[in-house]
């Protein structure tokens, strides 16, 4: 039996005084109880932790032009490939024309230098030409080919700077920031829109330099938003330096399961195990609280509850850890609160044992 202190006198908390034999036996045998037991308690650290996208990005200009066309705003979502800006073109498609026509010209100059070079071939091997005529016949064939190759070359830039004028979005997601604006004239590298994917999020949370270490090693950690909803998580990422400001280390995990509930910005809890240790643990449910008093319900060897004053220590979900008062095997009342009546509980003069700290 635990002892109290209160205003110089020791108060003992007896046991619980029940009406009749009867009424004990009966009750004995329906009291819900549990078994305190032993088992490794994973400290944990609780910290804040940000979802953001996997894919954000700002897309920029490649050629120079004046934006004719904006077809999405901010907040507006686009799928992978949509046409999100328009550049004015015609400086681009003369270009275009041009390496088109000098390319025409091109292989029209190659077919003239091949059939001269056929007929001085033909010629030659019957010793009509000079040596010195075939070669230079064979080497302006070269020459032809390679300039067709130039010209062929010269189209398909051209094409690709046609192409820079109209951007298109690299992935399905949300414009999030608009740098231009109708009529403006762009350069290339100048940004044009930022945008960010919702099908593939992470967390992100700074680690204090005292638990990374362990954290690294474990690789385990537990994501819950506010509603306590835990959320799957995948691959776990370790910066391999720490911030020189907070001299913390960031822990990156990817989210399974953006099911459309997760947005980029929102704020979650990341807890990490920082270390081990074994525990004695009962129900929650088991404990008796009243103002600083903190006990539960033991059943003796008659099987009779008595109440038993604790020092407890953290709670784990629906279980108790137990500092004091109480030995591994015991067995405790699960839902005592028929128990704790005014006429069952009862303060009694002791002899002065140490209660429980």
């Amino acid at each position: 039996m635990g002892r109290i202190a209160a205003t110089g006198l020791i108060v003992t908390l007896g046991f619980m005084t029940l009406a009749a034999h009867g009424e004990q036996a009966e009750f004995s045998r329906n009291v819900p109880t549990a078994v305190a037991e032993r088992s490794v308690f994973h400290e944990t650290v609780h910290l804040d932790g940000v979802i953001e996208a996997v894919q954000q990005s700002t897309v920029s200009a490649q050629t120079s032009g004046t934006v004719t066309d904006l077809p999405f705003d901010v907040d507006d979502s686009v799928a992978a490939g949509d046409l999100i800006v328009q550049l004015e073109n015609s400086e681009q498609r003369s270009r275009l024309r041009q390496a088109e026509a000098a390319l025409e010209e091109a292989e029209a100059g190659l077919s003239d230098a091949r059939q001269r070079f056929e007929r001085i071939e033909a010629v030659h091997e019957r010793g009509l030409v000079s040596r010195q005529e075939f070669d230079q016949a064979r080497n302006s064939l070269a020459s032809a080919r390679a300039r067709v190759e130039r010209a062929g070359a010269a189209v398909s830039e051209a094409e690709e700077q046609l192409s820079y004028t109209r951007v298109l979005a690299p992935y399905g997601g949300i414009l999030t920031e608009r740098h231009v604006e109708l009529g403006e004239s762009v350069s290339p590298g100048q940004p044009l829109l930022s945008g960010l994917s919702l099908e593939q999020l992470r967390v992100v949370v700074d680690l204090p330099q005292k638990y990374a270490e362990l954290a690294r090693t474990e690789r385990q950690a537990r994501v819950t938003l506010a509603d306590g909803r835990v959320l799957e998580t995948g691959e776990m990422t370790f910066y391999p330096y720490a911030n020189p400001q907070t001299h913390t280390f960031r822990l990156r995990m990817r989210l399974n399961e953006p099911n459309g509930s997760l947005f980029p910005g929102m704020l979650v809890k990341v807890g990490v195990p920082v270390a081990s240790r074994e525990a004695l643990w009962v129900p929650a449910s088991s404990l008796v609280q009243r103002s600083e008093l903190r006990a539960v319900f033991v059943m003796d060897d008659q099987d009779r509850p008595r109440l038993r004053q604790v020092r407890t220590g953290v709670r784990d979900t629906d279980r108790l850890e137990v500092l004091a008062g109480l030995s591994e095997g015991e067995r405790v009342v699960t839902n005592p609160s028929g128990l704790v009546g005014s006429d069952r509980l009862n303060l009694v003069k002791g002899s002065g044992e140490e209660s429980p700290q």
